[in-house]
């Protein structure tokens, strides 16, 4: 079904937002993305790193209202919510988990649905779209993701369904696999720098913006180009759906060479992000959990590494 046209509830994530004169400004030195790129029209993906350039979350953000907004995997919120409150004591913005007053859903091939609700969206992926309280963004090609107040949520829903069929949130996630988006989960918290999720090529790391938590180690790894894993996607042949953080091997090295990033069901088989040591991906010969484990397959991604392109962001 990830091919067709659905929509469905994004309710693995929460929101995060910040909010005052000084939002944009206290989040600048925080985050790998360049809020000033920020408009009414354009959003970005990002994360957010320790000292040593580890994400502790990914997130897509947006300009609302008085401040910005941060959709992340639910169980990452709360304490990204706690640590930079931290550093926000001196800084005119203010804090707050935003996901009850939001209901977000996915849209995939659903242009007519959108403009049955007055959204005409651009095809530039990050593009966004305004009406009343409604926000639409897209988030590659084909795939959207809807913002709706709380109290229009039903009736969203019920317009939405009037031309699309509702799918799990499965559907939608195979789909941000096969766009080659990685995603920080609360297994993998700190295990990754942004280069490793790809984050660079899908425009969620500025190397011109300045100063920010983590900033010296992400940009001395792109421009030394000394990073040894990557994402890959990936096919499985079997039917239980991995947990991200599920170790990777090959025969070729005495320790795990790699970890799920995240993973869906594809038909009778299954299909994954994962970040992998670039050796061992071009032996082909990598499992899943332990030595013996089912093997995976090597798949295209949508988009290609290109340095020189990724740093005049």
């Amino acid at each position: 079904m990830a091919d067709s046209a659905f929509f469905c509830p994004l309710s693995h994530e929460g929101v995060l937002a910040v909010r005052g004169a000084d939002a944009s400004k206290f989040l600048q030195g925080q985050l790998t993305c360049n809020l000033n790129y920020l408009s009414e029209t354009q959003a970005s993906l990002g994360a957010r790193c320790t000292q040593k350039g580890r994400m502790q979350s990914s997130f897509r953000i947006l300009l609302q209202g008085d401040g910005v907004v941060l959709a992340m995997a639910s169980e990452l919120l709360e304490p990204q919510l706690a640590d930079l409150k931290k550093y926000a004591v001196f800084s005119k913005s203010k804090l707050t988990d935003e996901s009850a007053a939001w209901v977000r859903f996915g849209l995939v091939n659903a242009d007519p649905a959108l403009a049955s609700l007055g959204l005409e969206l651009p095809a530039e992926t990050d593009s966004v779209a305004r009406r009343d309280a409604l926000i639409v963004i897209r988030v590659s090609p084909g795939r959207a993701e809807l913002w709706v107040p709380a109290e229009q949520a039903e009736s969203v829903r019920s317009q939405l369904a009037a031309h699309l069929q509702q799918a799990a949130l499965n559907e939608w996630l195979l789909g941000q696999i096969r766009a080659g988006i990685g995603q920080v989960m609360p297994q993998t918290r700190e295990l990754f720098i942004p280069q490793m999720l790809n984050l660079q090529a899908v425009g969620g790391v500025s190397f011109k913006k300045g100063c920010y938590t983590g900033q010296e180690i992400v940009a001395r790894m792109q421009y030394l180009g000394k990073l040894k894993r990557r994402l890959y996607r990936l096919r499985l042949d079997a039917a239980e759906i991995p947990e991200p953080g599920t170790p990777l091997f090959s025969p070729s090295h005495n320790s795990s060479i790699g970890e799920v990033v995240i993973a869906a069901k594809a038909d009778r088989t299954i299909e994954l992000l994962a970040v992998l040591q670039a050796e061992a991906a071009d032996s082909g010969d990598v499992h899943i959990g332990t030595l013996e484990g089912p093997g995976l397959h090597l798949l295209d991604l949508p988009y290609t590494l290109d340095r020189d392109r990724e740093i005049q962001r």
